[in-house]
């Protein structure tokens, strides 16, 4: 596989990102944490090719990323208060809320019955996502290795995996985002990231 390199902001990035998810490839975008690299997330063949792409293990699910809160609807169904809340104060941002999963969503983006859903802080990134709708997006890295802050450091650990990488210069954060399960009466943080459970607490 031929993996290019597009800038961000050239108009016909985008357009082209889409052509090539919708016949199932990868892209990987910056956002505001880390480069993720994603497809659409109802498209269940497309999202198992990342777990190939990245030599992830299977049973670790892969969060959604939407482009507004709104859309947490799409993925979500019986959406505790608690994440609305989250959503509304951090959003958006390096907050993964996981929530109790649609139905629809494949078995590929998480096997159980939540998922996680983040809102990027990174106008490019949400702007993809408001084109293509929620997406499937982990780091775009070889699992294991140091999540990629460059399109080149994507480049070299992804070559040949996927077919495009966007260029958006360095990404601010660096850090993964902290993910919050939201989906019980209690909310713990399942991975600690730049936002701490004194923030989460002081909001709910």
């Amino acid at each position: 596989m031929n993996t290019i390199i597009l800038p961000a902001n050239s108009p016909d990035t985008i357009k082209h990102a889409l052509e090539i998810m919708r016949r199932g490839g990868l892209v990987a975008f910056p956002t505001d944490t880390v480069y993720g690299v994603g497809t659409l997330a109802f498209d269940g063949a497309a999202v198992e090719s990342i777990y190939t792409a990245k030599d992830r293990p299977v049973e670790k699910a892969i969060p959604v990323l939407i482009g507004d809160s709104e859309d947490m609807e799409k993925v979500g169904m019986n959406i505790p208060e608690a994440a609305h809340k989250l959503a509304a104060r951090f959003w958006p941002g390096p907050l993964t809320c996981v929530i109790p999963k649609q139905p629809t969503l494949p078995e590929a983006v998480s096997a159980t019955s939540t998922v996680g859903v983040r809102v990027p802080d990174h106008d490019f990134a949400r702007a993809l996502l408001r084109a293509a709708g929620p997406m499937a997006v982990t780091s775009a890295n070889i699992s294991g290795q140091e999540s990629p802050s460059t399109a080149q450091e994507v480049f070299e650990q992804l070559n040949g995996r996927i077919e495009l990488i966007i260029d958006g210069g360095r990404t601010p954060g660096g850090v993964p985002s902290t993910v919050v399960d939201c989906s019980t009466s209690e909310v713990k943080i399942v991975r600690e990231g730049p936002i701490s459970l004194e923030q989460l607490n002081s909001v709910l």
